[in-house]
């Protein structure tokens, strides 16, 4: 049996796409895990993966004096890594970005190992700037992106089939929700503060009318008793959430955003736009909203009276809905799955 390795992490947006193509290809090959010691490998013991762990040395944005230290921790983090690899063997490395992939990409190449990364968003990451000339193959979530690549392949985002076709009734049940329309809203996986504060304001009023699923983020959730607000820090289950869900308001990381558009969910997207961000999201968004397939709301922008105001509009967008309903964004597991299985021959 042939030994596929995934590595990606320092956020659940680096991991949980792994999973998604873990899940379909884990009775077909041998699967190990390399990352570190943050989220990723919390979720690959609670789906039974694998896992080993090596320090990986992240850069930080505009620290530069953090930053001087970096190459001596990276040589050091290549060599941990090539020592996980002369143990596991692999027969392919496979990558989801972020800064985790480059030592274990680097040790790779230096043994031979054939290397696939995956890249999420519209603007490539620094990560995979690094290693894509040492890929076989480097794969995309958007179109144009593959076409910066030379070995670039379009297929689309990972995605887990547990999001799909799942039942709304069980949905709203879970949630105690009635069955008037439900709106949900989350800013990625450790919230938005800026998000969670503009919809507070509001979010009385919206319950005069809808039921509100609230993804506040870890340690976030504040006393409420208002009819129709619902609130969890974290969801274990985002098909339950897109299930119940007759709109959606978001920040724009890819994952999300390509999962809420194939599962045709209005959206109004708040891309992030602070310093901390190379400004991907924002690119995201404008493709999307380009395509005619979501609605923006710019965070510099973001007031309760704004965000009350562009979700009545994002609720009565029928043009919207319809170009959902005729979109073409789907889930890329089997494309993605194509392609590893052809670098394996």
């Amino acid at each position: 049996m042939k030994k596929i390795m995934f590595c990606g992490g320092g956020s659940a947006g680096h991991v949980i796409p792994n999973i998604a193509v873990i899940e379909q290809l884990k009775n077909e090959y041998s699967i190990s895990y390399t990352g570190t010691g943050a989220i990723e490998k919390n979720i690959c013991k609670a789906n039974g993966v694998d896992f080993y762990e090596f320090d990986a040395v992240k850069l930080v944005r505009g620290k530069i004096l953090r930053n001087l230290s970096i190459p001596f921790k990276l040589i050091k983090s290549v060599k941990d890594a090539g020592k996980i690899l002369d143990k596991v063997k692999p027969d392919l490395l496979f990558c989801k970005g972020g800064y985790v992939c480059i030592p274990p990409a680097f040790a790779a190449r230096k043994r031979g190992i054939p290397i696939i990364t995956h890249e999420s968003d519209l603007t490539v990451g620094l990560a995979n700037k690094l290693i894509a000339k040492r890929c076989k193959k480097v794969l995309t979530s958007f179109p144009s992106t593959a076409e910066k690549f030379k070995n670039g392949v379009y297929t689309g985002t990972p995605m887990r089939s547990c999001l799909f076709n799942r039942d709304r009734n069980e949905a709203l049940q879970s949630f105690g929700f009635d069955n008037r329309p439900t709106l949900i809203v989350f800013g990625g996986g450790s919230g938005s503060k800026i998000i969670n504060e503009n919809l507070r304001k509001i979010v009385f009023e919206l319950c005069n009318t809808i039921n509100v699923l609230h993804v506040c983020g870890k340690g976030n959730a504040v006393d409420s008793n208002i009819r129709g607000y619902k609130q969890i820090e974290f969801a274990e289950d985002m098909g339950l959430v897109y299930a119940c869900a007759d709109a959606a308001v978001s920040r724009c990381g890819s994952n999300s955003a390509n999962e809420l558009i194939a599962i045709k969910i209005p959206t109004l997207f708040i891309p992030l736009e602070n310093s901390s961000s190379r400004g991907d999201q924002v690119k995201n968004a404008e493709y999307f909203f380009n395509s005619g397939l979501c609605r923006i709301l710019k965070e510099n922008q973001l007031t309760p009276y704004t965000l009350k105001e562009n979700i009545n509009k994002l609720l009565n967008d029928y043009k919207l809905k319809s170009a959902l309903a005729a979109g073409t964004i789907k889930c890329g597991n089997n494309y993605i799955i194509r392609e590893i299985k052809s670098v394996l021959r």
